[in-house]
């Protein structure tokens, strides 16, 4: 039985983590979509750069609500068993849709951030015209939502195969910066470059930050394995500015 976006947005509040000024002001709102280990410590580092900016950001977790733990995720969605970015879009396009209906948000300036297999699922969203029952994995989904979307901020996104973006165009084209390692063993760098040039040519307005790093370079853990994921701080600092500089290009 495929959701509404009402229904996937009932499940996946409970397990979002809002942040930003404490006022009942309406401010611009910044989403942000882990990767496919699940919500890690360094997204909500992200989180908290964007309340210190003086906006709204909400972590969404899509594990917790299907009872998915950690090793869950690593062994269904990392391999690529379950869960893949289409099937995830319908959790962008109704965490979009639920955050704009909040009185402290300012539903016309939205930025979606998506890591690794989040970005993968922004990315498929923006594939797909939504005006057909079951695109997203929903019922009757309505692209309103996406009106409101000022940006799009993707670190090392997954665009390998079967990432749609690798043969459709985007119907949804706001403006996009996406950061690049070189050494990313998940979607070659020069691969990423190909699918995001592609889409410059329609007429995506996008912009590349290509850094010396690996995926998952942001993150600070223990659980990287060896030289294929490794932290690198200089590139982190780097991807941090790039957020600060894109959140004043398009939310202010």
């Amino acid at each position: 039985m495929l959701d509404t976006v009402e229904r996937r947005f009932a499940r996946l509040e409970p397990h979002i983590t809002a942040y930003g000024p404490a006022t009942d002001d309406k401010l611009p709102a910044v989403l942000l979509f882990h990767a496919c280990n699940g919500v890690r410590e360094h997204i909500h580092g992200y989180a908290r750069q964007v309340e210190a900016a003086g906006y709204r950001a909400f972590v969404i977790d899509s594990f917790t609500p299907r009872g998915w733990d950690e090793s869950a995720a690593m062994s269904l969605v990392c391999s690529g068993l379950a869960l893949h970015g289409y099937e995830r879009s319908g959790d962008v396009l109704a965490a979009v849709w639920g955050v704009q209906q909040r009185a402290d948000v300012d539903g016309d300036r939205i930025l979606l951030a998506g890591w690794s297999h989040g970005g993968w699922a922004i990315m498929d969203l923006m594939t797909q015209k939504l005006t057909r029952d079951g695109e997203a994995r929903l019922h009757n989904p309505d692209p309103a939502p996406l009106a409101g979307v000022r940006g799009v901020f993707l670190v090392y996104p997954y665009a390998n195969f079967p990432a749609r973006s690798n043969i459709h165009h985007w119907y949804y084209t706001p403006k996009t910066k996406v950061v690049l390692p070189r050494q990313d063993f998940l979607t070659a760098h020069s691969h990423s470059e190909t699918v995001f040039r592609h889409l410059a040519e329609e007429g995506l307005p996008v912009d590349i930050l290509t850094l010396n790093a690996t995926h998952c370079f942001d993150e600070d853990s223990p659980l990287h394995f060896g030289p294929f994921m490794t932290y690198d701080r200089a590139s982190h600092q780097a991807t941090g500015a790039a957020l600060d500089a894109f959140l004043a290009e398009t939310l202010s």
